[in-house]
């Protein structure tokens, strides 16, 4: 066993500054009896507190979604039609010159709306069903297994918000791919023509499966990801008290690790993206679509949408944390350490959470896979870098030196 003053010392380096209103809350917490994730954290997570998260989540994704209508637009089209639209700018120029510049605006109202809705639910469920799960961990392996229960809270939170985004979807992905004259372009006029045919578009729900697919790995990359560049950053770049550092500086570390957390987010959703846009074409099922663009097909449009997608998951988080921070809500800090933690020669309780990850985002597009095929060289060399990102191996010998 390592000596007590090891011990202390690893603690205080790994553990979070608090500030005297979160030493306040986690004394009335303890006095209260038994351990609850709810007030281990400078502001109480109260029913108020969710519901702020909530209508945080609505600014957040509602209006960066709006803002990268056009950016959709092409996107979709170049998925659906790859043989025209080719490429991001050329899709912008030839559907303004067939169109008008209206035409890269198509359905703004439907995006505005549902992902207004699927924020509201995907951000103050997160916030739920992060403090839910922990509550059931227990003090200890809530943190030693947090990657778990971001994975577990990102999960469980978008199962609700893609079932309020699924019929909006379908309605946004119809009026921005059909061409000119073939579809109503009006918001409740297109509502209307989806309802009255719903043997071949499916409306509301048919896209739900597929929807699921796409965004429960994309919100799992969003919330896990973000989480561990945000600890990675406060670890290693930024190792002053949180405190000590400027409102600018925290919401700009939001910013950069909302960034990197969307392009991974990109990657991983990307087959069940172009699936989604494709059914919105006729009445195939994504079986029949993925057999017909084969393993390769899937990843048209990818460039187009790493740039949308880390753009916008960066700008989501930055509204995210300056909502709260605007309504006292605190910015977006490392997971609170709550007891002394013994120095280890390998992270392996991380190493659980990365490899569980890994296979997650894996066997959740398994259904439009039929051939199952083992982790590729570069597959298996991308999260080898993405472990030690988090964990580098600077750490790793520090351990073993604490140990020995």
């Amino acid at each position: 066993m390592a000596p007590k003053a090891v011990l202390l010392a690893s603690s205080s380096k790994l553990a979070v500054p608090r500030s005297t209103a979160e030493k306040k809350v986690m004394a009335a917490s303890v006095t209260k009896g038994a351990w609850d994730a709810r007030y281990q954290h400078a502001v109480p997570h109260t029913t108020d507190y969710y519901l702020k998260c909530c209508l945080g989540g609505v600014l957040s994704c509602g209006l960066t979604h709006l803002a990268v209508t056009p950016l959709d637009v092409a996107k979709c089209n170049m998925q659906v039609a790859p043989e025209k639209f080719k490429g991001l700018l050329p899709s912008i120029k030839l559907i303004m010159a067939e169109e008008g510049a209206a035409g890269i605006w198509k359905g703004w109202l439907p995006t505005a709306i549902g992902y207004s809705l699927q924020g509201c639910f995907k951000f103050g469920l997160y916030e739920f069903f992060k403090d839910f799960y922990s509550n059931i961990a227990g003090e200890e392996a809530s943190y030693t297994y947090r990657g778990v229960i971001y994975l577990a809270g990102s999960a469980s939170a978008e199962v609700f918000a893609d079932a309020a985004l699924c019929p909006l979807e379908m309605v946004k992905v119809k009026v921005q791919t059909s061409p000119k004259g073939t579809f109503p372009t009006e918001f409740f006029a297109a509502l209307s023509a989806m309802g009255a045919d719903k043997v071949n578009t499916k409306f509301p729900f048919g896209s739900l499966v597929p929807l699921w697919s796409r965004q429960i790995p994309y919100t799992m990359a969003k919330f896990f990801f973000f989480e561990k560049v945000v600890e990675a950053f406060y670890t290693h770049v930024f190792t002053a008290p949180k405190e000590s550092y400027g409102k600018s500086t925290q919401l700009g570390i939001t910013f950069a690790s909302g960034y990197l957390a969307g392009v991974i987010c990109a990657i991983v959703s990307h087959p069940a993206d172009t699936i989604v846009s494709k059914m919105s074409k006729g009445n195939k099922t994504a079986g029949q679509i993925l057999a017909e663009l084969g393993p390769m097909g899937v990843w048209g449009g990818l460039g187009t949408r790493i740039i949308m997608i880390g753009t916008l998951t960066g700008l989501q988080w930055w509204i995210y944390d300056s909502f709260k921070t605007a309504f006292g809500l605190g910015v977006r800090v490392p997971f609170p350490i709550p007891f002394p933690v013994p120095p280890c020669s390998f992270p392996l309780s991380h190493l659980f959470t990365s490899l569980l990850f890994f296979r997650l985002s894996r066997l959740s597009i398994a259904p439009y896979f039929p051939i199952p095929s083992p982790p590729s060289s570069d597959s298996l060399t991308t999260y080898f870098c993405s472990f030690f990102l988090f964990f580098p191996p600077s750490d790793l010998r520090a351990g073993r030196q604490e140990v020995g």
